[in-house]
C-alpha cells in the first residue's frame, strides 16, 4: 500500500468516525453543536498533525541531505483529496440510513466538505512534517 492511500484512507474512516459523533453528539444536545464540531476536528486536526511529525522525523532521520528527502507535500496533498472525497461519499452514503448524520447532497459533499477535508489534511500534515523536520535538524544524530 503506497504512503498516500495507507494516510487516506486512515483519515477518511477517522473523519467518517468524527461526523458519526458530530451527528449523535448535536442531536443529544443542539446547544452544543458549535462546541462539539470545534472539538471534534480539532481531535482530528491533531491527529494529523501528530502523523506529519513522526513522517517528518522519520524522513530527516534516514535522509540528512535537505536537498535528497521525499516530496512528502504531494504524499499528504493526495492523502487529503483521497480522505475528503471517500469520506464524503461515505458519509453521504451513511446519511441514507442515518438521519442524525448531517450531510448534504452528494455532489456538495464530494466537493465542498471534501475541499475541507483535503485542506485540513493537508495543512495540518505538511505542518507536521516541516516541524518534524527541524526537530532532527537542529539535534542531527552524531556521525
Amino acid at each position: 500500500m503506497s504512503k498516500w492511500l495507507l494516510r487516506g484512507v486512515v483519515f477518511a474512516t477517522a473523519m467518517v468516525i468524527v461526523r458519526l459523533l458530530q451527528g449523535a453528539l448535536i442531536n443529544a444536545s443542539p446547544g452544543n453543536a458549535t462546541w462539539f464540531s470545534l472539538g471534534l476536528v480539532t481531535l482530528f486536526g491533531i491527529g494529523v498533525l501528530i502523523w506529519g511529525v513522526f513522517d517528518g522525523k522519520s524522513d530527516a532521520r534516514s535522509n540528512p541531505d535537505p536537498d535528497r528527502r521525499a516530496d512528502l507535500a504531494m504524499t499528504w496533498l493526495v492523502a487529503g483529496l483521497f480522505a475528503g472525497i471517500v469520506s464524503g461519499a461515505v458519509a453521504w452514503f451513511i446519511g441514507i440510513f442515518y438521519k442524525s448524520l448531517y450531510t448534504d447532497a452528494l455532489l456538495n459533499e464530494v466537493t465542498t466538505f471534501a475541499a475541507f477535508t483535503a485542506l485540513l489534511v493537508f495543512l495540518l500534515g505538511v505542518g507536521g512534517v516541516t516541524v518534524g523536520r527541524w526537530l532532527v535538524d537542529r539535534n542531527p544524530p552524531p556521525m
